[in-house]
């Protein structure tokens, strides 16, 4: 049935809905329309983590290199599935022309920008009532198994101080304190005291449940078919539950943002990163700290009763199988760093895969397209979603009300590619 609606968001995860609660705020007539279930997607299972101190992007010098490394291994945190997709070849070669210092330093007040802003409206929401999704401000702890990568990690560490970046280094004694007694293999670790944690499935469903009890629209189970536009306004949305017309479009799609913006001719540079974790019952002694394991890019999250392990970044298209082997070289990591964490001997609940929309610069893109006046693109948080949820939808929200977003858009610009 075709319908009317004030604004309309194309994507119910992290993003979309951050959006939804924003613009509602603002007293906008706000539908969501979402071709699975609310988070059903990248937001559901990823690491839970809110960290301004993962501001230096995903692009940086050195990368490439390790990539190089690491391609022979199938159990690598980083593999690319071999293909001579146009998109794919076209994506890696805008990453590489990113990986130098000067993106690095030109990105950190960007995304440490977004991270601190998101980090404060986190605060906010766990204070509303009706919303408990586990926010805790215990900070991260990177742990190191060998003296080179601690080096390497306190260099990276030096460069983020000088843009107001907070933590210590720790030795193998401090440690100890923070998590508990816990034996580790690690050499020392970065404690990064500033970030948070939640569980974000509990986020995004919460925060949808109380957008929608203040007059959000949630349209499920819909999937977008493509956009009409005239002239430089999108007019009609088709949709496989009819047609959508709105005054404000919002694509916030995650990895099938570029799908969705394709009729507009829109070019939006994402590939789909997959993801994977697994999470299982807390056994005793569990640490109450996020741990990122350093070297194997794995990231241990205490959420309430359970606990998730989750990493690894696979460039393998739209392919959302589970790749079995590399689940396993997730879990094998763990007692390499935490011996007395034994995943075999730990209760598992779910192992979860998930397409994370990277950019080739490791920034998203928010802002509107040059060529449309009622489009608002709010796509390409890589691993960064959940961080980047609560500042995104505040930015969007600000852009579609005629207000001056809090920080410049600039670096964030939908044609920066082109």
């Amino acid at each position: 049935m075709d319908h009317e609606a004030e604004v309309l968001i194309i994507g119910g995860g992290a993003i979309g809905i951050c959006c939804a609660h924003y613009l509602r705020e603002q007293g906008k007539e706000v539908t969501v329309v979402e071709k699975g279930q609310v988070c059903s997607g990248a937001s559901y299972g990823n690491a839970g983590l809110i960290v301004p101190s993962y501001s230096i992007p995903l692009a940086a010098p050195g990368v490439i290199l390790q990539c190089i490394k690491w391609l022979p291994d199938p159990e690598s945190p980083f593999y690319i599935k071999p293909s001579l997709r146009p998109a794919l070849l076209s994506w890696m070669w805008k990453f590489r022309g990113a990986c130098n210092d000067r993106h690095v330093r030109r990105s950190i007040p960007v995304l440490h920008g977004l991270t601190l802003q998101s980090l404060h409206l986190f605060e906010e929401l766990a204070g509303m009532q009706g919303l408990h999704f586990g926010f805790e401000k215990k900070g991260l702890l990177d742990l190191f198994r060998t003296t080179a990568e601690l080096e390497e990690g306190k260099k990276a560490f030096r460069l983020l101080q000088t843009f107001g970046i907070e933590g210590d280094v720790l030795g193998k004694a401090e440690l100890a304190e923070l998590t508990g007694g816990l034996r580790t293999r690690a050499v020392g670790a970065i404690f990064s005291h500033g970030d948070a944690h939640l569980i974000p499935d509990q986020f995004v469903k919460q925060l949808a449940g109380h957008a929608a009890e203040h007059g959000v629209h949630l349209a499920t189970s819909t999937e977008v078919m493509g956009l009409e536009a005239s002239g430089r306004r999108v007019t009609r949305v088709h949709t496989t539950r009819g047609d959508i017309s709105a005054e404000e479009v919002i694509v916030a799609g995650g990895a099938w943002s570029p799908q969705i913006a394709r009729d507009l001719h829109i070019r939006l540079m994402i590939e789909p990163a997959k993801g994977y974790s697994v999470t299982f019952k807390k056994p005793e002694g569990f640490p109450e700290i996020p741990c990122n394991l350093a070297e194997a890019k794995v990231v241990l999250t205490p959420m309430g009763d359970t606990a998730r392990f989750a990493g690894t970044l696979e460039l393998a298209g739209f392919d959302q199988s589970i790749n079995r082997r590399r689940v396993g070289a997730v879990l094998k990591t763990v007692p390499a760093y935490l011996p007395d964490l034994e995943p075999d001997n730990m209760d598992i609940m779910e192992i979860w895969q998930g397409l994370r929309p990277c950019t080739p610069d490791g920034l998203p893109y928010i802002g509107r397209p040059r060529s449309y006046d009622n489009v608002i693109v709010a796509a390409g948080h890589g691993m960064l979603g959940i961080s980047l949820a609560p500042a995104t939808g505040k930015m969007v929200s600000q852009l579609a009300t005629g207000e001056t977003p809090f920080m410049d858009l600039f670096p964030l610009r939908i044609e920066r590619f082109s």
